[in-house]
């Protein structure tokens, strides 16, 4: 696993889409920047870090009806299991571009040798 940008960018990209992932409170912490820092050092393509944002929205958005309101996201650190999760288990690239249609996420092209295709949700707009 490779990470095809320098650190500060990385960060710079993840906490970005962090701020536009809905359900979040919109205001990184320290914590989620030394984070962030951290999975560009373990090598975690932004791919798979775009794809635990998409599963995150994924599975909040399909709680029944009856469930009472999740609070906000409030930190980078409540994806982190999702990321990890990813890690060990990719899923195929046909489960995530039905997610994508779902949430009217457009796919980028990916560069990097990642199995997961970046999305929107790491891009600016």
């Amino acid at each position: 696993m490779t990470v095809s940008c320098g650190r500060d960018d990385y960060v710079r990209q993840l906490i970005a889409a962090y701020r536009r992932l809905p359900g979040t409170l919109g205001r990184p912490r320290p914590a989620d920047r030394q984070l962030a820092a951290d999975l560009h050092r373990r090598g975690v393509p932004l791919d798979t870090v775009a794809a635990a944002f998409l599963l995150a929205l994924a599975r909040r958005a399909t709680r029944p009806q009856d469930a009472s309101p999740l609070p906000p996201i409030r930190s980078l650190h409540y994806l982190l299991p999702i990321i990890e999760e990813l890690l060990q288990h990719p899923p195929p690239n046909d489960y995530l571009d039905n997610l994508r249609k779902r949430f009217g996420i457009r796919a980028q092209p990916s560069h990097s040798s990642a199995t997961v295709q970046k999305t929107t949700l790491l891009h600016e707009r």
